[in-house]
């Protein structure tokens, strides 16, 4: 029998070490790790998809361990040790049923079955992020601070295919390896970016929680997306769909549709969130059985109707206990002085 995890939208991991699979159409989001369980040295600092059915899950945590989620079973069925240069996974893929992974030091490795046959690069220090071509799996891109964008094809890692000399837009075919584009955006550095489904487009999140997207065709600021208050850790567009998940340190899982802006999901999730996966599949109203009660863990946020009712003064009204034997009188009001009348001759 599937799990109901097969069924979740979206996966998000926490700084604290939890995995949770969000269903957006039942408001509801499940944690795959027991709080008994959770060790901060075991946060999740990356994710991908370990088969393209999304039946399978890699999680990169900060003990270097890469562990393996079943969809389908709801649960965790291995784990690896994948050792080796210092810092956090700043990146991780899957390529021929073997690993990839980068960490902040520069090491980029691809872990095979026989441990005799893996491979490793140095692709420079100071690594923030190592991102998996998927039209060609076998090419990753590398790029950091003061480490600009280089291309690595892991059949020939000896020397990397493509090198820039600054963090522009590229075209690796092109002979003159020249930038075609330079765009500038806000003022804070951006931490988080995804294409649109198009290609044509662009979605970058900032460390100081701003959003937007970007016409990569003529270099302009299309539209911003609004309503973040942290920086944005993990951005991704839904490969057909117009629509982008994004969260960050708010503790927000935020699903946007870029045709109109408008904010279609707003879910709390108690954690500081580190990174994402959205699912590919397209028809997620027709998709699942009936809808069962959310849980307790899930808060989906109803700002515009709440913002929307009128608020209404209300006033306690304080019952006093009468004594018949003492007259009442009106507040602010002194009584009435009683009339003396003179005594009879």
């Amino acid at each position: 029998m599937v799990s109901s995890a097969r069924w979740n939208h979206v996966w998000v991991g926490a700084e604290t070490g939890i995995l949770k699979g969000v269903n957006l159409r039942r408001r509801q989001a499940t944690n795959y790790v027991s709080a008994s369980a959770l060790r901060r040295d075991e946060g999740v600092c990356a994710m991908c998809w370990g088969h393209p059915s999304e039946s399978e899950i890699l999680v990169g945590c900060l003990d270097r361990s890469v562990k393996l989620f079943s969809t389908e079973k709801g649960k965790f069925t291995e784990s690896q040790q994948c050792l080796g240069g210092e810092g956090s996974f700043c990146g991780l893929a899957v390529h021929d049923s073997s690993i990839i992974t980068c960490v902040e030091s520069g090491l980029l490795k691809v872990w095979r079955d026989a441990s005799s046959e893996n491979m490793e690069t140095q692709v420079g220090a100071g690594v923030c992020r190592m991102r998996q071509n998927p039209a060609q799996p076998q090419c990753v891109g590398t790029g950091g601070k003061e480490n600009a964008l280089k291309v690595w094809d892991l059949h020939r890692p000896e020397e990397p295919i493509f090198r820039a000399k600054n963090v522009r837009l590229y075209d690796p075919s092109s002979p003159q390896r020249r930038p075609v584009l330079e765009v500038t955006y806000g003022e804070y550095p951006l931490t988080a970016l995804s294409l649109t489904s198009g290609a044509d487009s662009v979605v970058v999140g900032s460390s100081h929680g701003d959003m937007a997207v970007i016409d990569l065709r003529q270099g302009r600021l299309v539209k911003c997306l609004k309503g973040f208050a942290g920086s944005v850790r993990s951005v991704q567009c839904h490969p057909t769909l117009p629509l982008v998940a994004s969260c960050g340190l708010d503790r927000f899982l935020r699903v946007h549709n870029m045709e109109d802006k408008r904010l279609v999901h707003k879910v709390y999730l108690k954690s500081r969130l580190n990174c994402l996966l959205l699912t590919s599949r397209e028809k997620w109203e027709d998709e699942e059985p009936e809808p069962t009660a959310p849980q307790a863990d899930v808060k989906e946020e109803e700002d515009e109707l709440w913002d929307g009712m009128e608020t209404v003064a209300t006033r306690t009204v304080l019952k006093r206990t009468v004594d018949p034997n003492v007259q009442e009188t009106q507040l602010g009001k002194r009584p009435k002085k009683q009339k003396r009348t003179s005594a009879g001759p």
